[in-house]
């Protein structure tokens, strides 16, 4: 593909950049109210002009077809602690007006063959260049720390082995993957027992710092 690989990529840098912000500004008003905020961290990245290169011959997309039928340049991640709040999460962003929802995939219910286990969202995000208003479409992935951890050693192994992984290490991965479940299944059990003691202790710990803050002064 002979491109200007710079330009075209530059609106996607600025999308994730900016999505990156308001995502981060969720966490911070639940934060502000005193809530439990259901999100606990948000990553973001521009896919690599490599990868992009060697998903559009894998899948046969043009270079004139690639805003539209490539979903995932601009990519994000958001974590969360619990299940729950992956679907409290995925309501505060079918509400929002700065950005259109236009396609769900729901691996938690229907989790993937491997084990994978994700929401994922593609949206569609404007944003303002001096040539005036371009949409980017935009991958969100909502998961749970469990499902994070799983996922990323999956996606390491499977780098390196090309998606065909020896038969015993496949079998490994299935039931680290259904432990990661059991996991986040126990985690909602005690969900209200881990939120109290995660108020109390940041409550704790806001008046620590205001007592060193005195000594201090």
């Amino acid at each position: 593909m002979d491109k200007d690989w710079d330009t075209f990529l530059a609106p996607y840098d600025q999308a994730v950049r900016e999505l990156k912000v308001k995502l981060r500004g969720i966490r911070k008003q639940y934060q502000e109210k005193n809530l439990h905020t259901p999100i606990e961290f948000v990553t973001g990245r521009v896919k690599p002009k490599e990868s992009i290169i060697t998903k559009a011959n894998l899948r046969g997309i043009s270079e004139e077809r690639l805003e539209i039928e490539m979903q995932d340049i601009a990519g994000l991640r958001i974590m969360c602690q619990f299940v729950e709040d992956i679907y409290e999460v995925l309501d505060v962003l079918r509400k929002r007006k700065d950005m259109q929802v236009i396609q769900e995939r729901d691996y938690i219910t229907n989790q993937k063959k491997s084990g994978y286990r994700s929401y994922h969202l593609v949206i569609e995000f404007p944003v303002q260049l001096i040539t005036g208003e371009k949409k980017i479409l935009a991958e969100i992935q909502i998961r749970t720390l469990a499902m994070n951890f799983w996922a990323t050693i999956e996606h390491s192994l499977n780098y390196k082995y090309q998606g065909d992984f020896p038969k015993e290490l496949q079998e490994r991965l299935q039931r680290s993957a259904e432990a990661a479940f059991l996991l986040d299944e126990e985690m909602s059990n005690i969900r209200e027992e881990i939120q109290e003691a995660q108020h109390l202790f940041s409550h704790g710990r806001k008046a620590d710092w205001r007592n060193k803050e005195d000594e201090d002064h």
